[in-house]
């Protein structure tokens, strides 16, 4: 592991807890971006630029954009007054301890069973293009459609809601 590495895990973990810890609604939104980046640079950095590409453009250029937008527009971006915390954050705290045990204890239990060498894809990432330009267009225009579509519909409900809140 290269120090390249490092400060690129420290980067991602450093946006998921000030995503996590932040009192102010858009300043989390934008840790969370924070932590979009730092995960599509580790892929980047291990050679599967498909799947940071991809990170870059799905979550980064639509999604944590979409989270900062609707917090904008629905007026969530205020501080709460009777503070950040939950009443019940240790029951939640608890349940976060057992899924994590869980998942842990897979994970553990799995890597005998993982082969030692792994063979290298063959598949590059123009392959993918050509295949999503070629065979899987119709798919693809279709899943365009709806994702304009459900933007269009969640301004419109958070328009309604702004109208209705004066």
């Amino acid at each position: 592991m290269t120090p390249v590495f490092y400060i690129i895990a420290a980067l991602t973990i450093a946006g998921g807890l000030a995503a996590v810890l932040l009192k102010n609604l858009v300043h989390a939104a934008l840790a969370v971006t924070v932590a979009f980046g730092g995960l599509a640079l580790l892929f980047l950095s291990l050679d599967a630029q498909f799947a940071g590409f991809a990170q870059i453009l799905v979550y980064i250029g639509a999604v944590a954009i979409l989270i900062v937008f609707a917090i904008l527009l629905t007026r969530g971006s205020d501080l709460p007054q009777d503070g950040v915390f939950s009443h019940t954050w240790l029951i939640g705290l608890m349940i976060a301890a057992g899924v994590f045990s869980v998942l842990a204890w897979a994970v553990l239990r799995s890597v005998p069973a993982l082969p030692h060498e792994t063979a290298v894809p063959a598949v590059t990432v123009h392959d993918i293009g050509v295949a999503l330009v070629g065979r899987y267009v119709l798919p693809l225009e279709i899943l365009a459609l709806l994702l304009t579509a459900a933007t269009i519909g969640a301004v419109i409900v958070a328009m309604h809601e702004k109208d209705g809140a004066q």
